[in-house]
């Protein structure tokens, strides 16, 4: 499998070049299991970060990242916006979401509870990385119908054409790629 080296907040990981579709291939950031990576780009990010009141991201990858990030910046809660409504959740709000790396349409829900807490406080949404924008749409939808003011959109990689928004914060710009694993220009 080809592999696509990077330096993201100081440490050098090899991505594996993963193909989407025919004609695009992305490199695979995954976070999980990497506690190394995990503790510096939330120290990174925190560094660039606005001023908030709550924390909030998609399940499941930026899991390791915002609890990490939270922890770091001695935050009693973060916010996390499901896959799917869990038993305890005291009701919901739905948004729906397609993302580059799932095969169809999903839902994010947030809890009412959570929804309550964030009413008239600053929001930041966090993600591990940003390709269409989608992910980030559906927290953005999710903040709004919660009443919360979204302070900030940060993310540690910017995929493709995300990397040129200019309301995203970012710590490293990651290309696309063709079938053969070169960089998209």
């Amino acid at each position: 499998m080809k592999e696509y080296p990077m330096t993201v907040a100081g440490l050098q990981r090899r991505l594996p070049i993963c193909p989407v579709s025919d004609q695009l291939s992305i490199g695979a950031f995954v976070i999980f299991g990497d506690a190394e990576l995990s503790e510096a780009a939330a120290a990174e990010l925190l560094r660039r970060a606005p001023e908030y009141d709550y924390l909030i991201t998609a399940e499941a990858k930026g899991i390791p990242l915002i609890h990490e990030m939270a922890r770091q910046h001695k935050d009693a809660k973060y916010m996390l916006a499901r896959k799917a409504p869990k038993l305890y959740m005291t009701g919901v709000f739905e948004v729906e979401v397609r993302s580059i790396t799932t095969a169809k349409d999903q839902k994010l829900y947030l809890d009412t509870a959570d929804a309550a807490l964030m009413r008239g406080k600053r929001i930041l949404i966090v993600d591990d990385v940003v390709s269409t924008g989608e992910s980030l749409r559906a927290l953005e939808e999710l903040v709004q119908k919660a009443g919360g003011q979204i302070c900030g959109k940060m993310c540690v990689l910017a995929e493709g054409e995300a990397a040129d928004r200019e309301d995203l914060i970012y710590l490293e710009r990651l290309p696309l790629f063709h079938p053969d694993g070169t960089v998209i220009d």
